[in-house]
């Protein structure tokens, strides 16, 4: 599954890692470019593909409202 648009291919258990890390409200997206070498715009888009409509939807609510709540959140 290629899923980086840098064209480096992700393994399905690197995809999942991926997933996991950006549902955490523990793990900026920082982290997950200093492991996998996507920008927050690469993640935003595989979570995209990855999740259903309205569970993506809830993510990006998520992320931006506690984001907004703190200044270097994800």
């Amino acid at each position: 599954m290629n899923t980086n648009t840098q064209g480096e291919d992700l393994k399905p258990s690197d995809v999942d890692a991926i997933i996991q890390m950006a549902l955490s409200d523990h793990v900026p997206f920082a982290t997950i470019k200093a492991e996998y070498g996507l920008s927050e715009k690469e993640v935003q888009a595989l979570m995209r593909r990855a999740l259903k409509t309205g569970s993506y939807r809830a993510w990006r609510r998520r992320v931006h409202a506690f984001g907004a709540r703190r200044e270097h959140y994800k």
